[in-house]
């Protein structure tokens, strides 16, 4: 429940993206850890997955509607069906690599359909009563990527410059601010999160920690851009998704959340654990190292060197804070992916198996 004054209100929360990675997190935690109501809305592209809704799907409170944010007449119906109080707008094309090959699909979700759903819930929020209009947020949520690279030194506050370098991060970048633009011309009550990378269960096998977690079970090849020297700032999931319920219901109107755990690695680091980990957890006899599968490989074209977030902010104004350092949170992602085969199992199947993307130049 979240309090106002003296009354509990139970809200109802619109997840776009709500089947993917972060957007999934985020509703299993709503569903499980308050009395919210959740319907999420999703297109199910090649990374929504409802099979990671499943510990959710028969709540009374979580419901799910198929609809793409590019459509207008759906996302009108959607809002007037749900009514809700908090949009958490997660839909988005996500991974560099294929925005590397790609990029007229990130432009037209990221930048197209966060303009259609901010002109849907302008129009929802304006016919709110006087009492819900003032609660209602639109929670857009973002990435450290809109700020592009950082030397060795450094951290991204929330009133970095804004220097995105790959289409994904550019195609972000504008959708933060088309959202801006709403609070400040329209009055819509705009929240911004921008996170740092994400890992841990349910994770889509295209991203680093997923992928070498499933080729090292698998004893495939592992590959490391360049040097593996690209440094980033990992976050757990779950602490990410805490962060985000705390920003969507007690974050003020034009307030901006940079989201991280000050948990920086190298890439090379980050996959020489890994194999660490999954030689304790899943040992094979008489199989060497799971490090000599290794191999570096032509780095991504305009490779951003280094992110890293400062998140002052939201742990003095709302009290967050993370519970799971790399290390801890790293096992428990190899835990659940030795734990749960048959979800990334149908993945390998069906519609990824775990090749190179993004060398298109």
């Amino acid at each position: 429940m979240v309090w106002y004054g003296k009354a509990a209100v139970s809200m109802r929360i619109l997840i776009t993206g709500g089947a993917g990675f972060i957007g999934s997190a985020v509703t299993r935690r709503i569903i499980e850890k308050t009395a919210h109501s959740v319907l999420v809305f999703d297109k199910l592209t090649y990374a929504g997955n409802l099979a990671s809704l499943a510990p959710v799907a028969h709540d009374p409170r979580y419901a799910f509607r198929k609809g793409d944010i590019r459509d207008a007449p759906a996302v009108k119906s959607v809002l007037s069906d749900f009514d809700p109080d908090v949009v958490m707008h997660l839909a988005a094309e996500s991974h560099v690599d294929r925005s590397i090959d790609e990029p007229g699909a990130f432009i037209q979700t990221n930048l197209v359909g966060t303009y259609v759903l901010l002109q849907g819930t302008l129009a929802h929020w304006r016919a709110l009563p006087p009492g819900r209009r003032n609660r209602f947020r639109f929670h857009h949520i973002s990435t450290d990527e809109v700020f592009g690279s950082l030397g060795p030194t450094g951290q991204f506050a929330e009133d970095a410059r804004y220097a995105p370098n790959s289409p994904y991060a550019a195609s972000k970048a504008g959708s933060d601010h088309l959202a801006h633009a709403w609070h400040h011309t329209y009055g819509l009550p705009v929240v911004i999160t921008n996170c740092s990378n994400n890992y841990g269960p349910y994770h889509f096998p295209e991203k680093l920690i997923p992928l070498t977690i499933i080729n090292a079970l698998e004893g495939r090849a592992l590959p490391v851009y360049g040097r593996g020297d690209n440094v980033r700032d990992w976050l757990f999931v779950e602490d990410h998704a805490e962060a985000l319920l705390l920003a969507a219901l007690h974050g003020g109107p034009g307030a901006v959340y940079n989201v991280g755990a000050a948990d920086e690695r190298r890439n090379v680091e980050v996959v020489e654990a890994i194999c660490d980990l999954v030689d304790e957890l899943a040992p094979l006899a008489g199989q060497a190292p799971r490090r000599n599968l290794i191999s570096f490989v032509p780095d991504r074209p305009g490779h951003d060197l280094r992110y890293a977030i400062d998140a002052r902010r939201i742990k003095s104004e709302l009290g967050w804070r993370p519970t799971h350092d790399f290390d801890s949170g790293l096992r428990k992602t190899i835990e659940w992916y030795l734990a749960n085969r048959p979800w990334w199992e149908a993945i390998r199947a069906a519609n990824y198996r775990g090749g190179r993307l993004g060398l298109a130049v």
